[in-house]
């Protein structure tokens, strides 16, 4: 999937009246499965487009983007096997990502 796809994707479910939010990967460290710059859009309904790491980490990202659009603020959240839950959130590559999410208004 390309960048801007992702992009245009959330530019129109925003422009249909939609919640959206943004996720980012800002920040890697050792074997990350995506580079900076990845994109995740997200709906107000849990639907999304884009890849900003695979398995649970997306997950997590797709509920924490459910607050952002619910009005909560942007975030920055981080995910690595250091975390006691990176074996639960699917990032057992030994690497590290920071993922800035925001509502797209």
């Amino acid at each position: 999937m390309q960048r801007e796809d992702v992009l245009a994707a959330a530019a129109e479910w925003r422009r249909a009246g939609r919640g959206v939010a943004l996720a980012t990967v800002v920040a890697t460290w050792g074997s990350a499965p995506r580079p900076v710059g990845s994109h995740l859009a997200i709906d107000g309904e849990g639907n999304f487009l884009g890849s900003i790491s695979g398995g649970c980490v997306e997950g997590a990202v797709v509920a924490e983007a459910a607050e952002v659009i619910a009005g909560g603020g942007a975030r920055v959240l981080e995910f690595g096997v250091a975390d006691e839950t990176a074996w639960q959130v699917g990032l057992s590559c030994g690497g590290h990502i920071a993922v800035y999410v925001e509502r797209v208004d």
